[in-house]
């Protein structure tokens, strides 16, 4: 995959494997709800330490026993704040790459002709719906040069140049920052309209 330095956990090392590695970081997508985003994506290195590997391994992950897995993921520290469900869910993402793109994540966008076939894949994806398909077709896009036709229509305002409206859109600490207000600023925009 090419694009920019991945910038996404805020620790190198944890950064460098979601560079190398592309199921890692589709893992660290999965990983991205209900928990802060920088905690999510380094949930893959922490998870690759335990398991003494260089790379994640969708076959691996697949086969793995779930009591085991979910212990793996469980720690200290936590992989996540829901150990058991998140291990659950990234044994089902696995499975679902073996069973579809026989164990090789990138054939997910390696072939696509058009954004939205590449929405349409992730978005059938155990552990993601809409937004969160949308999010990961725009930092293909924005950080990975994953660029069929149509993607940043695909990806909704997620495709957007410009923006600060989720991970697709952190290259460093300053744009994580901004993402954060904008998910503040969109958090309260939503409890005033529910209020009002």
């Amino acid at each position: 995959m090419t694009g920019v330095t991945l910038c996404l956990a805020q620790d190198a090392d944890a950064d460098a494997l979601l560079d190398r590695d592309p199921l890692a970081l589709l893992i660290g997508m999965l990983l991205d709800q209900q928990f802060p985003m920088e905690r999510a994506f380094a949930g893959p290195a922490l998870l690759a330490r335990r398991l003494g590997v260089e790379r994640l391994d969708a076959r691996e992950l697949a086969g793995y026993d779930p009591d085991a897995l979910v212990e793996l993921f469980t720690g200290p520290p936590a992989v996540h704040r829901y150990p058991r469900s998140m291990a659950q869910r990234v044994q089902a993402l696995a499975a679902a790459v073996v069973d579809r793109y026989d164990g090789d994540v990138t054939g997910i966008w390696s072939d696509v002709a058009t954004g939205k076939e590449l929405f349409t894949r992730l978005a059938g994806l155990p552990g993601f719906g809409t937004q969160k398909a949308q999010i990961f077709t725009a930092l293909l896009g924005k950080q990975r040069g994953v660029t069929p036709d149509g993607w940043r229509e695909a990806a909704g305002g997620y495709g957007q140049d410009g923006v600060h409206m989720s991970v697709a859109d952190v290259v460093d600490a300053d744009s994580l920052g901004r993402v954060r207000e904008y998910k503040q600023a969109a958090k309260a925009a939503r409890k005033a309209a529910a209020t009002g």
